[in-house]
């Protein structure tokens, strides 16, 4: 499963965006180090389902009314201070929870009611575009840290005959996720000594940095962005390639409201419908809520995981059926399962994201949309359903 990670310093939000997005129970407090262990949860990035495109919506438990909901992992790191590529507040502990994260949300209090160490300060009193460089730089110096561990091994390795920089490399950063084209596409851009026993720190950091940035890019999620200064919120928007306001106690409440039949809301819609129950301060809450959806177009936690996934990451959503003309599996389940893939894929990958023995049989595959085979090389387009013939 796709992994998604929230870093940030502690106090910025990080539990309740969780809470809210993975509608799991855990700790949340207005102090640093609120979560110590990583939490691992369910969240889902929201997608049109192609029953839009059939008389009838398909009855599936992650599709409401043809907003289609795709499963992805969600991880919660806890805070990350100055420093913690050091070790400092345990640090080097967090980052490494971060390894096989495949994007990464750092939260941020636009507020700029916590310092830069998390603890609560008057709203405005920090700057927090310092958050946006600080965690890309801790994250970046972390993983630096990794390639200096290793590079001894690197050196050793290139007097062998055999010696090749690309493998070696590859070898040293598959763990935190780099694959051969990563490490071919950033060395073909960096400039460094044939021999390793040359490079310098100043080196292995532009190697670091520009791995992580193809391995673990960014979404800036400005949250309280319901409190904040609205000036924070647009040197945001300038400060980050990507930045997304919210209100995660805002979808929090939402969440919470919608179970308890309150409000008719869906994980990112940008507006609801109250048609329970609801006392005088109930009501007032909500509409505070939706002020601010109005002015963000939701409350950005939805919006946020949506962004990191389908823009960042460049992903799609493929539909793999046994019936071309019903849409559905072997029992009868209208578009039961959805994948996401990485912009580019075949009908193959999409087999072998089924199951191995699926990709290892792999005959041909049908577009149920078209009704017409397509070929291998066929490049998958979002929300396309198809039919896998495989001998397995």
């Amino acid at each position: 499963m796709l992994s998604v990670a929230l870093a940030g310093k502690p106090n910025a939000g990080k539990s309740t965006f969780y809470t809210a997005a993975t509608e799991s129970e855990v700790d949340v407090g207005n102090y640093p180090f609120t979560t110590i262990d990583a939490n691992r949860g369910v969240s889902y990035v929201r997608t049109d389902c192609p029953c839009l495109d059939r008389e009838e919506r398909c009855g599936d438990e992650h599709c409401r009314d043809g907003k289609r909901y795709v499963p992805v992992e969600l991880l919660d790191v806890a805070g990350l201070v100055p420093g913690a590529h050091e070790g400092r507040g345990l640090g080097n502990q967090f980052l490494d929870e971060l390894t096989n994260a495949d994007v990464i949300l750092n939260v941020v209090d636009a507020s700029g009611g916590t310092n830069e160490e998390g603890e609560p300060v008057e709203i405005g009193d920090h700057d927090p575009v310092e958050d946006v460089d600080f965690v890309e730089t801790e994250l970046d110096l972390w993983l630096a840290s990794i390639v200096d561990r290793n590079w001894e091994a690197v050196e050793r390795a290139s007097r062998s005959p055999e010696f090749d920089l690309d493998e070696e490399l590859t070898d040293m950063l598959t763990g935190v996720g780099a694959t051969p084209k990563d490490v071919a596409t950033v060395l073909r851009e960096m400039s460094y000594p044939e021999d390793p026993i040359a490079w310098t720190d100043d080196h292995r950091e532009t190697l670091a940095r520009e791995i992580r940035l193809r391995t673990k890019p960014i979404v800036v999620v400005a949250n309280k962005a319901d409190i904040a200064p609205p000036e924070n919120v647009e040197r945001l928007r300038e400060a980050a390639e990507v930045m997304v306001p919210a209100t995660a106690d805002g979808e929090l409440g939402l969440r919470r409201a919608a179970d308890a039949g309150l409000v008719d809301y869906d994980p990112g819609d940008d507006d609801f419908q109250i048609f329970g129950d609801v006392s005088d301060d109930q009501r007032e809450g909500l509409e505070q809520i939706r002020d601010v959806m109005d002015e963000w177009d939701g409350t950005g936690v939805q919006q946020a995981l949506d962004r990191a996934v389908y823009d960042l990451l460049d992903m799609l959503t493929a539909y793999p059926v046994q019936s071309e003309s019903k849409w559905t599996d072997g029992q009868g389940n209208v578009l039961p399962d959805a994948f996401l893939l990485p912009d580019g894929s075949t009908p193959k990958d999409l087999a072998y994201a089924v199951h191995s023995d699926i990709g290892e049989g792999y005959l041909h595959a049908v577009d149920a949309r078209e009704d017409r085979r397509i070929s291998d090389d066929h490049e998958l387009s979002e929300g396309d359903v198809i039919k896998i013939v495989s001998s397995n």
